[in-house]
């Protein structure tokens, strides 16, 4: 069979072979590949006789395909940051065209699936911010059966330092004294559709948790489900994502690793609650997992929220005396979930005696809605006090030290390590920011700059004088003072559409001329690479791979160590003895 070639429409394909028909949403003009049409065209057929499904006009909205376990369906969304809203089209019939699942109502998300005679809905509002999940018959979509309602963040708390578990009715008689967090929520992340099997991705407590439900047979009432089946899983902290499983099956194949655990495949049968490993990645070397710890602590945060903190390091290297090295890893924006997953590459600051910790602060997704709704806008400063808070905590527990406390992130969680360099130079040692997001007024004031529209609803709009301040109060290239700071990596992508080169070129210039200490300040823009990796590297072969994270892993094993040392002992073009190891990579 001979393909068409298609002339400017190559952003997502859905294609349904039994009729040949593609499905396609094509790029904008812009330079970043969010789509805003929906086009239908058959193959054999001039792309001339393609039809326009649907043309979102609004730059705050991009368009998304997916297709239906069923494959009955397609779903067609259009979405912002804070609301979608779904259209569907009966693939057995084309000419009916796209038809309202959901309607677009302001600050309400929504998510389809479809089994039998029923659509299942995935929606979040305002009211239900950890969201829910309804039914509606095809024939009638206005009419819906709630199938697992939303439980709200509140329902169990942590209260003091003694950490007793109190209920909501308690947690308002005591008053905000008592340190709380809120812990009791059950955020709905994701839902996976079976022939007989309704499987919900979900966090609580800030963990992933997955629960299977039975369904009625198909034509059967539909009600309430009740008694869902978890599965169980071994690691205090860990990862879980589903993978590509069969609607007709009763296997639910998902992946999952833990930050000693490598990625492992496991088939879960639904009928008998039995997990089956297929697959776990081989770790070159002797990788022993019993040698390594990982643990789970809570921090408290200036406001008495505590934070969730993912530590793991090697039992047999570490004293926890105050004398280890340790990086500080965070995020803490786009409702992110930072899950703390197995890397290979990580094992060669673990097996060099550093600890590693990820800190889970608002503004990610860790802890359900209210955890992104508390760490974006006009409450973005508790993304940064929390990773403070948590610098603060393994210093206090010995941990680490100041001399020994180095920190990462990178894009939006470049602009959180800008932040608390700002605000808290004396805590750490050195700092790793990769292509990060430090000129957030400048950048965020101009609508011609790709994200920028579509992202006045996570930072504010500059040009509302409320968010220009509140904005400027935190942004890095606006707040670097004449203080002294740690020793700093900052790198950069020529080709990056995300965060445009000038962005850090413009912090470190400002740090250059501002800054009162004597410190390594390193700047490397790489001229080949975007936001994640080289240009082109859709055309890079798996066994030749030109890898941008790689380059940034020689000089962040490089760095870190170096960072121990004064600045008078630095030689550069050689490593005084450090061996550059090739197999760090960084997170997102």
């Amino acid at each position: 069979m001979v393909l068409n070639i298609l002339q400017d429409r190559m952003s997502n394909i859905v294609h349904f072979g039994s009729n040949l028909t593609w499905w396609l949403v094509p790029m904008c003009s812009s330079i970043i590949a969010f789509g805003s049409l929906v086009w239908l065209h058959k193959l054999g057929t001039d792309q001339s006789s393609d039809s326009c499904l649907l043309h979102e006009k609004d730059d705050m909205f991009s368009v998304g395909l997916q297709a239906s376990e069923s494959k009955q369906f397609l779903f067609v969304e259009s979405g912002s940051k804070n609301t979608s809203f779904i259209f569907y089209l009966d693939v057995s019939k084309p000419e009916g065209g796209l038809m309202v699942l959901t309607p677009r109502i302001d600050g309400i998300n929504a998510s389809a699936s479809h089994r039998g005679n029923h659509f299942y809905i995935t929606r979040r509002s305002n009211e239900y911010y950890n969201s829910e999940i309804l039914a509606c018959p095809l024939d009638d979509v206005s009419t819906t059966t709630v199938l697992i309602p939303h439980r709200e963040s509140n329902d169990i708390i942590i209260m003091g330092d003694d950490k007793k578990l109190g209920t909501k009715d308690s947690f308002q008689d005591i008053g905000h004294q008592s340190h709380p967090c809120l812990l009791g929520g059950v955020k709905i992340q994701e839902l996976q559709l079976f022939s007989d099997h309704l499987v919900v991705f979900e966090r609580e407590n800030g963990l992933p948790k997955v629960t299977v439900y039975k369904l009625p047979a198909v034509g059967e009432p539909l009600t309430s489900l009740q008694g869902g089946q978890t599965v169980d899983f071994l690691d205090p902290v860990y990862m879980v994502d589903p993978l590509e499983s069969q609607f007709s099956s009763s296997i639910l194949r998902f992946s999952y690793s833990s930050l000693r655990t490598p990625s492992s495949v496991y088939d879960y049968d639904m009928s008998t609650g039995i997990s089956v490993v297929k697959k776990i990645d081989t770790v070159l070397g002797n990788f022993d997992a019993s040698k390594y710890i990982t643990e789970r602590k809570w921090v408290n945060a200036s406001d008495g929220t505590q934070i969730p903190l993912s530590i793991v390091y090697r039992k047999d290297l570490v004293k926890l005396d105050g004398s280890d090295p340790l990086l500080l890893y965070g995020y803490g924006s786009y409702e992110i979930c930072i899950d703390p997953s197995f890397k290979a590459s990580r094992l060669s600051l673990l097996d060099r005696g550093f600890i590693y910790a990820i800190a889970h602060i608002r503004g990610g997704g860790e802890m359900g809605r209210l955890w992104y709704e508390n760490g974006k806008l006009l409450k973005k400063r508790n993304t940064f006090t929390d990773f403070i808070a948590c610098a603060e905590y393994l210093i206090k527990t010995k941990f680490c030290s100041k001399e020994k406390l180095c920190i990462q992130g990178g894009s939006a969680g470049g602009l959180l390590i800008g932040a608390v360099l700002n605000m808290r130079p004396d805590l750490f040692k050195a700092a790793v920011t990769r292509v990060p997001f430090v000129d957030v007024v400048t950048t965020m004031l101009d609508p011609s700059i790709p994200l920028t529209t579509s992202e006045w609803e996570e930072w504010g709009d500059p040009r509302k004088e409320e968010f220009y301040f509140y904005m400027k109060s935190y942004s890095p290239v606006d707040n670097i003072k004449a203080q002294n700071y740690p020793k700093i990596l900052v790198t950069a992508g020529l080709n990056d559409p995300r965060v445009m080169y000038s962005e850090p070129a413009k912090f470190v210039a400002k740090l250059r001329d501002m800054k009162t200490d004597d410190n390594v300040l390193l700047f490397k823009c790489e001229l080949g690479a975007g936001h994640f990796s080289k240009s082109g590297s859709h055309l890079r072969s798996s066994k030749k791979r030109p890898s941008y994270m790689l380059l940034y892993s020689r000089l962040l094993t490089w760095f870190l160590p170096l960072a121990m040392c004064k600045a008078d002992q630095v030689t550069f073009g050689k490593t005084d003895g450090i061996t550059p190891r090739r197999d760090f990579s960084f997170s997102r």
